[in-house]
């Protein structure tokens, strides 16, 4: 996992938004945003762009116009959406927690990003996802999400632990680097999320 300790929130998103995506190499995987289809592996290698302008300062209100900058689907479709703003007023929103992980390592890397939100999986609340808790769960199958599998995020550390000990199909400890904030995200842990629209390693 990635080692941002010591920067301020701005100085993390700031690295997180350039270092991460000047680290990506090869072809990235999966379908275009927008393009309706479903992975593939032999998809046109690209960045994650922004796709709203002029964005002073979020959160945006989410209406049926906006899709996800990753996977293109709607974002008042499915529960889970989330926002990313950049330095330079371009903004990006996502469906999911794992769309916001897969666009924060592998977003444009012209302007680094400033400000990022998501959805608190027990309140339903939009949240500083730079302030977030984020439980890496891995089954699939147990998960049930529109996109395979998301990370669950809770403004407050007690709720992430307290889903963690409702959490049946899977042994994990909460104090084995299982609840994350946003600064542990790097392409690997992305790619438990989104592997097939993230380069390979």
């Amino acid at each position: 996992m990635a080692d941002y300790e010591g920067l301020d929130r701005r100085g993390l998103l700031g690295v997180l938004g350039t270092g991460a995506a000047a680290s990506i190499a090869g072809c990235l995987r999966g379908t275009q945003p927008g393009s309706g289809g479903t992975d593939t592996d032999d998809s046109p290698a690209h960045v994650y762009e922004p796709t709203l302008k002029g964005v002073a300062e979020g959160p945006v209100e989410i209406t049926d116009e906006h899709t996800c900058a990753v996977c293109g689907m709607g974002l008042t479709q499915y529960f889970g959406n989330g926002q990313l703003v950049h330095e330079n007023g371009l903004a990006a929103t996502v469906e999911s927690p794992g769309c916001l992980f897969a666009y924060l390592v592998s977003s444009t890397p012209d302007s680094p990003i400033v400000d990022a939100w998501t959805t608190d999986y027990e309140t339903g609340d939009l949240i500083d996802a730079t302030d977030a808790h984020f439980v890496l769960i891995t089954d699939k199958q147990a998960a049930d999400d529109p996109m395979g599998i998301d990370p669950r995020p809770y403004a407050d550390r007690e709720d992430a632990v307290a889903f963690l000990e409702g959490w049946e199909a899977e042994d994990l400890d909460p104090d084995a680097d299982i609840i994350v904030g946003l600064d542990a995200v790097d392409l690997e842990l992305a790619s438990i999320y989104r592997g097939t629209r993230l380069p390979d390693e």
